[in-house]
């Protein structure tokens, strides 16, 4: 994927492979090919999720980020499958540029 001059390499699903090449570009493509518009809620969980993995290195568990989202975000935005209607928290996962591997990794602990 070409984002602003930059080629980002993403796997078969679009799932970007190298966290550090990862744009604010690439999560607007992507949500733009998902028919998606970004809102500031979304940006509020992408910049969440990429501060959570930055941090500890792994992928927030789906339930410690359902509370997350739901203290950060209005109550028109706390259902994560409306506000990400294409995969709810995979969604919001593959546009903060988290990649694949990493969900795949820590998913099976």
């Amino acid at each position: 994927m070409n984002v602003s001059g930059k080629n980002i390499k993403t796997d078969r699903d679009g799932y970007i492979v190298n966290l550090n090449e990862w744009v604010p570009g690439f999560a607007e493509i992507t949500a733009h090919e998902d028919e998606l518009e970004l809102t500031d809620e979304h940006w509020e969980v992408i910049n969440f999720l990429r501060e959570y993995y930055e941090e500890y290195q792994i992928p927030p568990a789906v339930s410690f980020l359902t509370k997350a989202i739901d203290k950060k975000l209005s109550e028109k935005a706390n259902d994560k499958n409306g506000l990400f209607p294409k995969g709810g928290v995979e969604q919001a996962l593959k546009l903060a540029g988290i990649p694949k591997k990493e969900l795949i990794k820590h998913s099976n602990k």
